[in-house]
Parts: C-alpha cells; structure tokens; sequence
C-alpha cells in the first residue's frame, strides 16, 4: 500500500519551526490550550518524530522522552484518520525497543483512548483533568 506522508525520526534542534508549528495548530488553536502550557521549556530533551507529506511539509508529530513518556501527539486536521497517528506511535514504539525502553507511557486525551487501545496500550489512571482536557494514563510493555 503506497502511502502520501513520510514518517522521520529528527531532534528538536533539526526541526523546531515545523514541530512547533503543528502543535500550534492542534493544541493551542483548535483545542485552546493555554500557550504558556505547551511549551515547558525542555523540549530538546525529547526524541521526535515528524510525519512529512509529498512535499517534504510536516503534517503531524509526536515525541518520547528517555523514560518512555511519548506525547505531543498532533495530526493536523486535513491528514487526519489517515494512519498517520498509528504509524508516528508504531515509530516511537520502534525507537523505544531499539533503545531498550521496555515501559511506554502517554497522558491520553479520553477522546483518543480507543486509538491508543488498538495500539496495545492499557489505562493505568483514573480519568484527570489536563490543560482542560480530560485524560487518562496509560501503558503498554513491550
């Protein structure tokens, strides 16, 4: 199956404007996120990932950090129910076991759970309000 987007593994460093453009977009825009809550100050710490289109532009990202806390997970609203989401959290998954990360976990919005259920993933959490958003924890062991 031939897919429209590439999906690249890349630092903060490497790919900031267009990292930053799609949270923007997705957290801060569409879901009102308080800007002062998107960015905590320690985002090159993380490993990313960037879904790229045809054209080499970024339609969606997400990041895990050394703990194997993956998060930021945003597809912008054109590229959605696409795949994309699944094959950016198969890619941290990936980099994750390649490093010997044998515990992943994500704070998920309760509207995605179902999504990260079909990924293997358990909730862990009760459900806890983020950045206004409704969440829970969970966890997958690889």
């Amino acid at each position: 199956m031939s897919t429209d987007y590439t999906i690249v593994h890349t630092g903060w460093q490497q790919h900031q404007a267009e990292i930053k453009h799609i949270r923007l977009k997705v957290f801060v825009e569409e879901q009102q996120v308080p800007i002062e809550l998107e960015w905590e100050g320690n985002d090159d710490a993380y490993r990313y990932v960037l879904a790229l289109d045809n054209t080499n532009q970024a339609i969606a990202t997400g990041r895990i950090g050394a703990d194997g806390h993956i998060g930021r997970m945003a597809v912008l609203k054109p590229w959605r129910n696409k795949g994309i989401g699944k094959a950016m959290l198969k890619a941290l998954m990936d980099y994750a076991q390649q490093h010997g990360t044998p515990r992943l976990f994500l704070n998920a919005q309760s509207s995605a759970i179902a999504f990260y259920e079909k990924q293997g993933f358990t909730i862990i959490s009760d459900e806890f309000m983020e950045a206004g958003i409704p969440h829970k924890t969970m966890e997958v062991i690889l």
